[in-house]
């Protein structure tokens, strides 16, 4: 083999195992927040068609930009919402819209590092 074909393969490797590895994470972090939706919408609410944005992460989110999302949160959900602790460095978010009586609408939820919590959403 030359070596320019086991470089081509082993780049081709390891692009292989980062798109493997990114799926899982966008997976977990879609049911992480499908689970949260269920749990803490308002009851009768219902929602069709989930779609999700691409998972991605941020550090532009301090307590009092969560702080200030927390009170807010949105029309449909509950308001006393139990939440995760806001990590310290990245968050990830996952934007998510649905269909909501004839009208798209869209919120973006912020998770933590494990993906496995929702800190905040707006």
């Amino acid at each position: 083999m030359t070596h320019t074909r086991a470089y081509i393969i082993n780049i081709a490797l390891c692009l292989g195992v980062l798109f493997v590895a990114s799926c899982g994470k966008q997976h977990t972090a879609e049911q992480t927040v499908k689970n949260f939706v269920a749990e803490n919408m308002k009851e009768g609410v219902e929602t069709k068609r989930l779609d999700f944005g691409d998972l991605g992460t941020t550090r532009h989110i301090n307590d009092s930009l969560v702080a200030k999302m927390r009170k807010n949160g949105a029309e449909l959900f509950k308001n006393d919402i139990a939440y995760g602790k806001v990590p310290t460095g990245e968050v990830y978010y996952l934007r998510m819209k649905y269909l909501h009586e004839g009208d798209t609408l869209q919120n973006t939820f912020y998770l933590d590092s494990e993906l496995k919590e929702v800190i905040a959403f707006k």
